[in-house]
């Protein structure tokens, strides 16, 4: 006797995502995930969700979008110092998107799932009048009691910040068709962050958290959180060549970076910097927190403070 045929939509988990499914996603056929934390390890779980026309463009390729999804969770995982574990999907599209988005979609998890070592728990589908919403919720570990908080920067810390600030909002103008990129370089900085895995450890790093709303107001944060106030030297945070002197406030308040944002201690800089080169992460001391004000103070080589307007990205 031929078994009936699986309804639609579990006929197309089966097609495009059970082959990302590790063990514990039980082959996407339960109504749940079953995971075993790494013995002596603590879970580290974050969520992001990415809207069509909000976090990425309408006709970017279903592969990247997918990308950029599952690293930008693996970037928040990288500021806490976590190791990745897994991670579960949702997906609200359509009905009438094709076949070969999904195809095209589930290739750019499969990609970056071998890159980054991180299996496909489970997760949703579910159909939508639009746009295409995307939702990725990570798990990670960390020793016990080891994860890295925004709050626990002191006075007297160094700010470090991983990468180059600025290009992934120089690269959204680019995909708008409102500026040049002949080497499609910031285009794709745009649509493919870099986690910075590995870099942040307890004993490098006294807090933490990644660029993704726009350098000035995720410091901005870590002050609020430890309840200091800190001064940037504009000169010194590293910024697109492609970067014009108008567009300085872009590049310092632009959001979709992911790069790494980092309270120091001023005797684990060297250790921190020989580590960031071994793993060939760029590096680069923007300032220092101080006692004060909970606010972020950015200087030109003067001395003089720098106003910038608006601090970053907000969804309401």
């Amino acid at each position: 006797m031929t078994a009936p045929p699986l309804p639609a939509e579990f006929a197309l988990i089966a097609r495009h995502f059970r082959p990302l499914a590790g063990p514990a996603g039980l082959g996407l056929t339960d109504d749940a995930a079953l995971l075993d934390p790494p013995p002596g390890r603590a879970l580290v779980l974050t969520v992001d969700t990415m809207v069509a026309g909000v976090h990425f463009l309408p006709d970017d390729p279903p592969d990247l979008v997918a990308r950029k999804l599952l690293r930008v969770n693996l970037s928040y995982l990288a500021a806490k110092g976590a190791t990745p574990l897994g991670y579960l999907l949702a997906l609200s599209v359509p009905r009438a998107t094709p076949e070969a988005w999904f195809a095209a979609f589930a290739a750019g998890l499969a990609q970056d799932q071998a890159a980054f070592a991180i299996p496909l728990l489970g997760g949703d589908t579910t159909s939508t009048p639009g746009p295409v919403s995307l939702s990725l919720t990570a798990l990670g570990h960390v020793a016990a009691g080891g994860m890295v908080r925004r709050a626990g920067a002191r006075a007297g810390d160094l700010v470090f910040v991983t990468g180059c600030i600025g290009e992934a909002a120089l690269g959204l103008r680019v995909a708008r068709g409102e500026r040049a990129d002949p080497t499609g370089r910031l285009l794709a900085r745009y649509r493919l962050p870099t986690p910075r895995l590995g870099l942040v450890t307890p004993a490098l790093v006294r807090a933490a958290m990644d660029v993704s709303d726009g350098l000035v107001q995720d410091l901005g944060h870590l002050c609020r959180a430890a309840g200091l106030g800190a001064e940037i030297e504009a000169a010194l945070v590293p910024r697109p060549a492609e970067a014009g002197q108008d567009e300085l406030a872009l590049c310092l308040t632009g959001g979709d970076d992911y790069e790494l944002l980092l309270a120091v201690a001023p005797e684990a800089q060297t250790a921190l910097e020989t580590a960031a080169r071994e793993m060939h992460i760029p590096l680069a001391r923007i300032g220092r927190f101080q006692a004060g004000v909970e606010t972020v103070i950015l200087r030109d080589p003067a001395g003089a403070p720098i106003a910038l307007g608006a601090g970053g990205w907000s969804h309401f």
